[in-house]
């Protein structure tokens, strides 16, 4: 991945990171997996509503409390 990742423009190069680095945050394969497919499921339509969001939020452990897992 990181030899592909050499010929990205840098912008595109640094939301691969981003994202690879909050996926990776998540404890188990099944997490991991689950997060990418609604990620990928959400973004069908091209329009992501606040709900998803919110929903992809808390998939990624991101709209958790720290004390929560």
């Amino acid at each position: 991945m990181k030899f592909l990742l050499a010929f990205m423009p840098k912008e595109y190069k640094e939301m691969i990171i981003l994202g690879q680095r909050i996926v990776n945050r998540l404890d188990t394969s099944a997490e991991r997996q689950e997060a990418i497919s609604y990620g990928v499921e959400m973004l069908q339509d091209g329009r992501v509503t606040v709900g998803e969001w919110a929903k992809f939020g808390s998939k990624l452990g991101i709209l958790t409390s720290p004390n929560s897992k």
